[in-house]
């Protein structure tokens, strides 16, 4: 049964759903780095929201871990290229505090509008200065949005619910889904130059860090309003409250900052700005919902191999798996003989799937292959880290996918540069389920993949059958399956012999000795 360890405060459900799950739980939370890695080697997963540090000197004693959940969507506190070589993936949970944190940008901007906590502090102060406060309205102004993603379409469909009219900057916004959202697909410049508020729903890179800097503040418009619900450093503070002073800016509300806890900033105190300890995704629903959803996506990987909104890895559905589950036992077969047989530096790798194979998600198809390829050179590569490995190893990889069928319903085939040349296998599945090769190098052959194996290449001449298996007889090996194959009558031909066990170093010796052999070599499956 598998076993996973709550290790950060979490709501009472997802403990409850794991055990649903048939998933082992222990929910120990408030351990030190020390203490942690003192007892994670006896977990398959890990549950944590943002106060648990799973770094590299932890995942190293994570010598049984297979996932790791963040209960929500920063995942700063999750070393993620550690945990992709050690194998692990790492999910977290993007869309159950969306509704939450696009709710809470709406409430900054309208807080922003009409000035309401200075308006509170007053009125509660005894004050009454009706005057003093005199909003804007949000009907028809325009709204700027950094970051069209999840959240973003969220915000834009409830600023265009308010009349707004709404201008999106996003790389990654199509014109399909700009015209699906209703919103303006805009450069970031014309966005600076035309938002009445703007607004940012964008993850902090490198690419985003500072998108805000005292260059592009100093591109907005007068009087322009700024909500921060994202990410701290998105914003130059410095300048923003620069912006602030100077008048230029007319309103801003971060509800995250660039050091957390913010217990003090030069911005606290300055007229017009507002500030929440990053309660974005602080609702009860919120809490809730991402409980909820992290033991679910952990549960279903563990026990049914489906992948979710997992950052290193291809997402997996629990009713992609079964379907996926031969072809990918035969993808890993196939990487693994080509891993075996091929000699030289490899170069590159090509996956191509004919058939039914192309019509399925070929993520973890190609996944599989380089994981059965890689494996042959070390004992610790699985689906999560072998496309890391592959291209730390310069390899490169290569995705076709052919939808017409040919001599089979469905096929796999696995090619390989080498410095040698280029190099083939090919497998298909008999009744949707069992692996099977039907290709070796340009040899038709069909055999099954495995235990242990010994594959020779020979000249085709009478009595060579007769020879080899009297030399295995000879040394007590028995012979499970016999599998032939050649290029023409008299050309080269190929054995592919399913042992009892494998064969040993005399024993290929012998074998290569014998006339007309040119290859013999030993396999394992």
């Amino acid at each position: 049964m598998p076993k996973v360890l709550i290790s950060d405060k979490m709501d009472p459900k997802a403990a409850q759903i794991f055990r649903e799950r048939g998933v082992e739980v222990d929910e120990i939370t408030g351990k030190t780095p020390d203490e942690l890695k003192a007892i994670i080697g006896q977990y398959d997963g890990l549950a944590i929201r943002s106060s648990t540090k799973v770094t590299k000197d932890i995942l190293a004693h994570a010598t049984n871990l297979k996932v790791v959940g963040r209960a929500g969507i920063g995942v700063d506190n999750v070393d993620i290229p550690a945990a992709s070589a050690q194998g692990v993936v790492v999910m977290n949970t993007p869309f159950g505090n969306s509704i939450t944190t696009a709710e809470h940008a709406i409430a900054l901007m309208f807080a922003l509008a009409r000035q309401l906590p200075e308006a509170d502090a007053s009125t509660q102060a005894g004050k009454w200065e009706k005057n003093r406060f005199m909003g804007v309205e949000l009907t028809s102004k325009t709204l700027g949005l950094i970051g069209a993603g999840n959240i973003g379409s969220i915000v834009a469909d409830r600023a265009l619910g308010l009349k707004m009219k709404v201008v999106a900057y996003d790389p990654f916004l199509t014109p399909e889904r700009a015209l699906e959202m209703g919103v303006e697909k805009v450069t970031l410049d014309e966005l600076l130059a035309r938002a009445d508020f703007i607004t940012l729903h964008t993850p902090l890179t490198e690419q985003t860090r500072n998108i805000l800097s005292a260059e592009n503040l100093a591109k907005t418009k007068q009087g322009v309003r700024i909500i921060n619900c994202a990410r701290g450093g998105l914003i130059d503070e410095a300048a923003l409250k620069q912006g602030l002073d100077s008048g230029h800016i007319g309103g801003a509300a971060l509800d995250v900052f660039v050091t957390e806890p913010a217990k003090e900033s030069p911005l606290f105190g300055t007229p017009n700005f507002i500030s929440t300890p990053h309660l974005g995704a602080s609702t009860n629903e919120a809490q809730v919902n991402v409980a909820i959803q992290v033991a679910e996506q952990m549960a279903d990987y563990l026990v049914s191999g489906g992948i979710t909104n997992a950052l290193n890895v291809p997402s997996l559905s629990a009713e992609e798996a079964p379907k996926l589950r031969p072809y990918m036992a035969l993808a890993e077969k196939l990487g693994s003989l080509v891993g075996q047989l091929a000699h030289g530096g490899i170069a590159r790798i090509s996956v191509h799937s004919e058939g039914a194979a192309a019509e399925l998600n070929q993520k973890p198809i190609v996944s599989a292959v380089l994981a059965g390829f890689l494996r042959v050179h070390s004992d610790t590569v699985n689906m999560v880290n072998a496309p890391f490995l592959a291209k730390d190893k310069g390899i490169e990889v290569r995705e076709v996918r052919t939808e017409r069928e040919g001599d089979y319903h469905t096929l796999v085939r696995v090619s390989v540069k080498t410095s040698d040349g280029e190099r083939s296998v090919v497998g298909t599945l008999f009744g949707n389920e069992a692996p099977r090769l039907v290709e070796l190098f340009g040899i038709k052959v069909e055999a099954d993949l495995a235990g242990p194996m010994l594959y020779v290449v020979n000249e085709d001449a009478p009595g060579f059958i007769g020879r080899l298996g009297t030399t295995l007889g000879e040394a007590g090996v028995n012979i499970a399956t016999f599998h032939l194959g050649r290029r023409s009558a008299g050309g080269e031909a190929v054995v592919l012999l399913s042992l009892d066990e494998a064969v040993s170093a005399d024993l290929l010796a012998t074998v290569k000795a014998l006339p007309g052999v040119k290859t013999a070599m030993g396999l394992n499956f």
